[in-house]
């Protein structure tokens, strides 16, 4: 990561050494606990693989496998950081160029490269203990962050301490936990390798999204300013009640028309791949690990529930709560289009860009299959 570095509008090198400062200890665990964690995640994870592609029929093309990598908290930021900077590099560099125009311009440059790392290391400390796995898709190959060949990489994440907090958490079976939470990662991982246009038009409509953005740097700050309010719980100014006084997302306060319509779009994917990925789960989870009911339950209870008052805003304004959104509407997609149409119907949302369902269609999966089944038929 020191390569990292630079003149840039996040210092990038900071971000990872303030979210690894910041970032909570994991769960006390001896160094042969440690060890055994790591092999028995390594282990469900090959055997989550077969039990995957057995039960969607998706199977990646060889050449497009990707590694799978049993991470700590701060490699965990060290990966997402690195994905971050690919992504994010087009927005910056458009900011970049305009930074030292005008007023906004010229506060955004007195703020700095370094204030902005703080803030996103900061945000990514709070994450780093919460995730318990990731397929991580464009931060390129290195020694360090190895991923499948060609551009954009990608890769498996497990995050061994996460997973230990969380059994230990709900008191479960440890072995069974950890394998239903392979279940979970490796149909993201098989999604990305079994479909090879997946990647590439996730990423066009992030740029899509992040090339509509209003990068003036007076404008930022305001949205910023609206983002820390919408944090502290107050409603934006000029705002009514309701959905804005409750507090609206980043992801939201930066909205343009434009982007809303490309931000549609964004969430409808991603609703598919973690309803389909719950779906999974819970499909193949019956068989192979034995106590998954009693899993599934405490679980739906942690992630509804949050640590307090402080943890509920930070995922407002993250928009984590919409995430649980989207793993509650594509999984009901996922199960009604399966029960209507097969498995195989199913996979026909995997055919091209067109073949994924808009948000309405996942909200109405009947007009999904109106619209590829019975138009193909």
């Amino acid at each position: 990561m020191t390569s990292l570095g630079g003149v840039e509008m996040v210092d990038w090198n900071l971000a990872v050494a303030t979210a690894t400062r910041l970032v909570k200890p994991g769960p006390e665990v001896s160094r042969e606990e440690a060890r055994e964690a790591v092999a028995e995640l390594r282990r469900h994870a090959a055997a989550a693989e077969g039990h995957v592609r057995g039960f969607t029929r998706m199977t990646p093309d060889g050449a497009a496998d990707t590694p799978v990598l049993v991470v700590d908290r701060p490699g965990w930021i060290r990966a997402n950081v690195a994905g971050f900077r690919e992504l994010l590099a087009p927005l910056l560099g458009k900011m970049q160029a305009r930074r030292g125009g005008g007023p906004g311009g010229a506060v955004l440059g007195a703020v700095g490269g370094k204030v902005t790392g703080v803030e996103v290391g900061m945000l990514l400390s709070f994450m780093a203990s919460r995730v318990l796995g990731q397929y991580e898709t464009f931060a390129p190959p290195t020694r360090d962050l190895p991923g499948a060949p060609g551009e954009g990489g990608g890769r498996l994440l497990l995050v061994a301490p996460n997973i230990v907090h969380v059994e230990r958490e709900l008191d479960v079976d440890p072995h069974d936990f950890r394998l239903w939470v392979c279940l979970h990662e490796e149909t993201h991982r098989t999604q990305f390798s079994a479909v090879p246009w997946l990647r590439d038009h996730i990423e066009g409509e992030i740029h899509a999204f992040l090339g509509e953005t209003d990068i003036e740097p007076s404008a930022l700050l305001e949205r910023l300013r609206e983002a820390f309010q919408s944090l502290a719980g107050g409603s934006r100014p000029g705002g009514d009640e309701g959905e804005q006084g409750e507090g609206r997302s980043l992801v939201e306060l930066v909205q343009t028309p434009a982007q809303r319509e490309v931000l549609g779009r964004i969430t409808a994917v991603m609703s598919l791949l973690e309803g389909h990925a719950d779906y999974v789960m819970d499909g193949v989870g019956p068989q192979v690990v034995p106590s998954v009911a009693e899993i599934r339950e405490k679980f739906q209870k942690r992630r509804a529930a949050g640590a307090g008052r402080l943890d509920q805003a930070l995922r407002r304004l993250l928009g984590l709560d919409a995430k649980l959104r989207q793993y509650r509407d594509g999984e009901r997609f996922v199960r009604a289009v399966v029960e209507e149409t097969g498995m195989d119907g199913f996979n026909r949302v995997w055919t091209s860009p067109n073949t994924l369902p808009t948000k309405a269609e996942i909200a109405q999966p009947a007009d999904w299959i109106a619209r590829v089944h019975r138009k193909a038929d």
